[in-house]
C-alpha cells in the first residue's frame, strides 16, 4: 500500500501539528470528563453511599491525576479555541505569530490549570 500524505515517517512533528492533534484529544477528554461530572451529580442525588464511593475514587492518587489531566485538557482546548477565534478573524497568520500563539496556548493552559488547582485546594482548606 502506498503511503498517504503527509507520511508521518518522513515528517518531524511541528508545534502546529502537535497542537492540532492535541485539540482533538482534549475535546475527547473533556467529553469523557463531562460524563464523569454527570455521574458525580447523579451519585450526589442518589445519596451518601454512592457519593462516598465516587468521592473516594476521586481523591485517590489515580483519581486526582485524572482530575488534573481533565483540568489541563479543558484549559488547553479552551485556549486553543480562543486561538482559532483569532485565526477566524484573520489575525495572527504570520509564522512568528503562529508559533508565539501556540506556545502562549500551552503556557496559559499550564498556568490556568495550576491556578484552578491552587484556588480549589485553598477553598477546600
Amino acid at each position: 500500500m502506498r503511503p498517504r500524505s503527509p507520511n508521518i515517517q518522513n515528517y518531524r512533528p511541528q508545534l502546529t501539528s502537535v497542537l492540532s492533534i492535541a485539540n482533538r484529544f482534549t475535546a475527547l477528554i473533556s467529553v469523557v470528563a463531562s460524563v464523569a461530572f454527570v455521574a458525580w451529580l447523579a451519585a450526589a442525588a442518589l445519596g451518601p453511599r454512592p457519593y462516598g464511593a465516587l468521592y473516594t475514587a476521586a481523591v485517590s492518587p489515580a483519581g486526582r491525576a485524572l482530575l488534573v489531566i481533565a483540568t489541563f485538557a479543558f484549559f488547553l482546548h479552551l485556549c486553543g479555541s480562543i486561538r482559532h477565534l483569532f485565526w477566524d478573524a484573520v489575525i495572527g497568520f504570520e509564522l512568528r505569530a503562529i508559533y508565539a500563539s501556540g506556545w502562549a496556548t500551552v503556557a496559559a493552559s499550564i498556568l490556568l490549570t495550576a491556578a484552578a488547582w491552587l484556588v480549589g485546594l485553598r477553598v477546600r482548606g
